[in-house]
């Protein structure tokens, strides 16, 4: 989808499709780093979702070449040594990575390509449905820069993927094409480059489509009969912002990481970055 003729500054989009609201990066010019301004208005577009009785269904997709390099580090950089990784949420009642607050109520289809690094996945990983094109390459590589990725890939990826898979990219950073994510389970179909976009409108045209005891309940909307909302995930956000704070910068290694202060000068290697490795079952084998 083309982006011309958007306003200054307008770094996300959206569209109404019947009951799709589609939800474009636009940021092409930097590769769709997200910069506070973007995640302020990606927030809102999942308000806008969340409270509008006739959206059904959101598509989260993106403008250009890529999906996104990963956060604009220099200005968000400082804003997370401030106020935690929350500032991720940009300010919403909603939070597009479901850790630092509360989901979006209803059913996120992502359509992603080309580079998709860092919050490329862990948005992937918060979303219900991912349709990759071939061309894709997925990268999360915080731990080649020495920092923590606090948009839930340290823990929701061990839970979605399994624990090896999760640790194969989280601790080497190397990429990872659509067949192998498809492999890992991080996304749910691969169709040629440029069909993307089509294919994930495609599904959620079908999702909005379903009776409505088998979609999330609408805000402030009764109806009778059984309503099935979005399943909910684990609230890890709840945990962890106890401790977002001691996050702002971390240095990591592979066998570890080290926390370290804002000017980091001082450092203290733990292995809390990632959660504890599954326990053996203590069913007996005959």
């Amino acid at each position: 989808m083309a982006a011309a003729g958007l306003a200054d500054g307008e770094r996300i989009t959206t569209d109404r499709d019947g009951h799709v609201l589609l939800i474009g990066v636009n940021r092409p010019d930097k590769r769709n780093a997200f910069d506070l301004a973007a995640l302020r208005q990606l927030a809102a577009a999942y308000e806008r979702l969340a409270d509008d009785e006739e959206l059904r269904v959101g598509v989260l997709y993106a403008h250009g070449e890529h999906f996104s390099a990963g956060l604009d580090l220099a200005e968000v950089g400082p804003a997370v040594a401030e106020h935690g990784p929350a500032a991720l949420t940009g300010n919403g009642r909603f939070d597009p990575f479901a850790v630092w607050g509360k989901p979006v109520p209803k059913p996120i289809i992502m359509a992603v390509h080309g580079i998709a690094f860092t919050l490329s996945i862990e948005l992937a990983l918060a979303a219900d449905i991912v349709v990759a094109a071939a061309d894709v390459r997925f990268r999360q590589l915080e731990i080649a820069r020495g920092i923590l990725p606090f948009g839930g890939a340290t823990f929701r990826a061990p839970a979605r993927l399994g624990w090896g898979n999760a640790m194969r990219w989280l601790l080497t950073a190397d990429e990872l094409g659509a067949q192998e994510a498809w492999r890992v389970g991080l996304v749910q179909e691969v169709v040629p480059a440029g069909r993307h976009v089509d294919r994930a409108l495609e599904l959620a045209r079908v999702v909005a489509a379903q009776a409505p005891a088998c979609r999330p309940r609408e805000p402030g909307r009764r109806r009778g009969g059984a309503q099935l909302r979005r399943a909910p995930q684990r609230p890890l956000h709840r945990p962890l912002r106890r401790r977002r704070r001691r996050y702002a910068l971390v240095a990591v290694s592979a066998c570890g990481s080290a926390r370290v202060t804002p000017d980091r000068r001082s450092s203290a290697f733990t292995r809390a970055w990632l959660p504890s490795p599954p326990r053996p079952s203590r069913c007996s084998v005959r």
